[in-house]
């Protein structure tokens, strides 16, 4: 399993979003590391297709269901469009999908 977090420098948002996947890694008892990506850099931006930050990708997916890539990579502050309307990061769940569903694919394939 891969867990990524890419964020920039001026983002207000990116040190809750760290926070709050540690904490529901720590509550699943994932104990991998966080591929940390400071994206600040417009390069870095492009090469890992970042829409904004934060974005928090599993398996190099997006948690943010139905997620389509904007092909504009600028580093700049993302907005999810979550139940309690636009905010500055990610539903709880979602990012608890993305785990649940990577950790049930991995189980899969080391009994296949």
């Amino acid at each position: 399993m891969k867990v990524q977090l890419l964020w920039f420098n001026g983002c207000p948002n990116h040190e809750d979003a760290r926070a709050l996947l540690r904490l529901v890694m720590a509550e699943r008892r994932i104990t991998l590391d966080i591929d940390d990506v400071d994206a600040t850099d417009p390069r870095v931006a492009e090469r890992y297709r970042s829409p904004g930050s934060p974005t928090v990708r599993v398996n190099d997916r997006d948690v943010e269901p139905g997620f389509v890539d904007p092909g504009d990579y600028t580093p700049r502050c993302r907005l999810y469009p979550t139940s309690a309307g636009l905010r500055g990061l990610p539903e709880r769940r979602w990012i608890e999908d993305a785990l649940d569903e990577a950790q049930h694919a991995h189980g899969e394939e080391r009994r296949a």
